[in-house]
């Protein structure tokens, strides 16, 4: 094996347990729970966000169900007056 090689191992690993000791630190701890605490908010935010837009979904599929209601009704209507109109023709 190569000097080079060892060399780049042990600083990889020097590195890495640097690494860990700088994550695991009260200092990124506390970042971790802030960051945390953000993500929690954003989606309770979202979560509402969502609630609200299916109750307007709800809402609009609702009335637009009644509107063609009335207007299948208002149709049938018509036709019926057509008929008689034609029936009192004859």
């Amino acid at each position: 094996m190569n000097i080079k090689g060892i060399g780049v191992f042990a600083l990889g690993t020097l590195f890495g347990l640097e690494g860990i000791k700088l994550l695991s630190s009260k200092d990124a701890k506390k970042v971790y729970t802030h960051c945390t605490a953000s993500v929690l908010r954003a989606k309770d935010s979202v979560v509402t966000q969502v609630t609200t837009l299916q109750e307007n979904c709800s809402d609009i599929y609702a009335e637009a169900k009644a509107i063609n209601e009335e207007r299948y009704q208002k149709e049938k209507e018509a036709e019926l007056d057509d008929a008689d109109s034609e029936d009192t023709e004859l």
